[in-house]
């Protein structure tokens, strides 16, 4: 498994020192707008500390809405889609994630988690949502009225069947994030495709191509519960299965909707080390990171070194190999 330290697209020498210390080898990048010459500085840093960049990610084409509810300008959209992946390809990624979410992830709110550290929570009815500096208020409509959810999976055709053929050429697998809460309409938009196991396997159908697959965050497949149609372990194991899962977020939260708090690992509801023995099990090589972490006090680092520690110290206990 490749675990692998989370940085922002500002990342400096200390930030790739201190994924050296704390015994990382990987590491994936976030950027808003990315492009060819960033993410070419990228790899060169990240290749001159000795470490490998697992992913680039770009904002700028995740969560987007102009692709998720057919808006006027989405050709243009998924061309930027289809040169963030000309772009990855060039700096040699065969992976990215995309989520089909029109609003973003609901429930900014900061609760207490474990001993006061500070974590988004959601509570039904009362949440807003968050993208790329875009705040959506938990009234209204997010985008004028409300969508269908036959719109929503039309929408998500047009874009996999433009993009696919272009992942299949230039050997990038996508992975489908689930959406961030799942199952609820949030905003007007319904959240059907990536918020059940069914959803997924009818979004693959429709992508019907070995490039085309999951990005598991546990969380997210936690924050949904039962309504998921399967557990975390049976949609590792599904997933496996068919070839299809290549990343994994590692996250707990406090329990299902409607009303959650993101947690520690150790904390939460889900049984992580039972999630993290079952990806062993059946060979999961692809890359796994912390996320979502609570804030703790001190420095800002504490969080990620203590749920990258309690990670490596279990698959250490499992004999589990990092890539």
């Amino acid at each position: 498994m490749k675990l692998t330290l989370q940085l922002s697209q500002d990342f400096t020498e200390d930030d790739l020192r201190y994924a050296q210390q704390i015994g990382v080898e990987h590491v994936t990048v976030s950027s808003t707008g990315g492009g060819r010459d960033f993410f070419r500085s990228v790899k060169q840093r990240v290749d001159a500390a000795g470490l490998i960049l697992t992913n680039v990610g770009n904002t700028d084409v995740h969560n987007m809405p102009s692709v998720t509810l057919g808006l006027p300008d989405r050709d243009q959209k998924i061309d930027a889609y289809i040169e963030h992946l000309r772009a990855m390809a060039e700096i040699g990624m065969t992976y990215t994630t995309y989520a089909h979410m029109a609003n973003g992830i609901w429930g900014r709110d900061r609760r207490p988690a474990r001993g006061g550290a500070s974590a988004r929570s959601y509570t039904d009815g009362s949440a807003t949502g968050f993208w790329a500096g875009t705040t959506y208020p938990s009234t209204g409509f997010s985008h004028g009225r409300a969508f269908s959810e036959d719109e929503i999976w039309d929408n998500f055709a047009y874009f996999v069947r433009r993009v696919v053929p272009v992942a299949e050429e230039l050997g990038i697998r996508i992975g489908l994030h689930p959406d961030d809460p799942p199952g609820v309409p949030l905003g007007g938009v319904p959240r059907c495709i990536a918020s059940s196991w069914e959803g997924y396997q009818r979004a693959f159908d429709i992508a019907d191509s070995p490039n085309f697959g999951a990005c598991l965050c546990l969380g997210t497949w936690l924050e949904g519960g039962a309504t998921m149609g399967r557990t975390p372990t049976e949609a590792i194991r599904g997933f496996a299965a068919q070839d299809k899962l290549w990343k994994i977020h590692f996250r707990n939260v406090s329990s299902p909707m409607p009303d959650f708090v993101e947690s520690f690992i150790d904390s939460g509801y889900g049984d992580m080390r039972e999630y993290l023995k079952t990806l062993a099990e059946v060979g999961f090589d692809g890359t796994l990171i912390v996320d979502h972490v609570p804030q703790m006090i001190g420095d800002s680092r504490n969080a990620w070194s203590w749920s990258i520690g309690y990670v490596k110290g279990m698959m250490d206990a499992l004999g589990i190999p990092t890539a």
